[in-house]
């Protein structure tokens, strides 16, 4: 199969939000880091992105695709929303299969998949106010979105420098 992941250009410039409120400004971050993560996919071969390039790290852009989907899911659906969903690619006895497993995985569903993800976390929160807390179900403490909002920011910008260097290894595209 020849399909490659689809080169985006990115429009989520949060500098330019300084004049926003802080929850236009958060999703303007989220969705930088959302769609740095996709262009620094952008071009690439399914087997480009399973590649495991960094040795001896097992890190493929495809494991970071797919862990970012289950992060998201984890956070915004399972525990702020409360929503009853499964796991995407890992289970309860494998909890590091998004990374383990990209050998055979299918690049271009897992890409679909997380984009539809993202839809999804989309229509959760866009009527939430960032105030609106929970219990966190794992730690048995009362959260705010606000609060998942900075894990995932953070989250994305930690995996975002791994996908700068894996994708220079690649091909030697850099960029931020």
């Amino acid at each position: 199969m020849n399909w490659r992941a689809p080169e985006i250009t990115r429009v989520h410039h949060p500098v330019t939000f300084t004049e926003f409120g802080e929850r236009a400004l958060a999703d303007a971050w989220l969705d930088h880091h959302r769609e740095t993560l996709l262009w620094k996919c952008g071009g690439l071969t399914a087997d480009q992105l399973r590649s495991r390039c960094v040795e001896p790290s097992n890190l493929s852009l495809l494991g970071l695709l797919r862990h970012m989907a289950e992060v998201e899911r984890d956070w915004f659906r399972t525990r702020f929303a409360g929503e009853q969903v499964p796991y995407l690619f890992c289970a309860d006895d494998d909890l590091t299969a998004e990374f383990d497993k990209v050998d055979k995985a299918d690049a271009e569903a897992d890409h679909a998949t997380y984009l539809r993800e993202i839809d999804r976390i989309r229509q959760v929160l866009a009527p939430r106010s960032l105030d609106e807390t929970f219990v966190d179900p794992r730690r048995k403490i009362t959260m705010t979105l606000r609060w998942v909002y900075s894990v995932m920011i953070q989250e994305y910008a930690r995996h975002n420098g791994h996908a700068d260097l894996l994708r220079e290894r690649l091909d030697g595209t850099t960029g931020h």
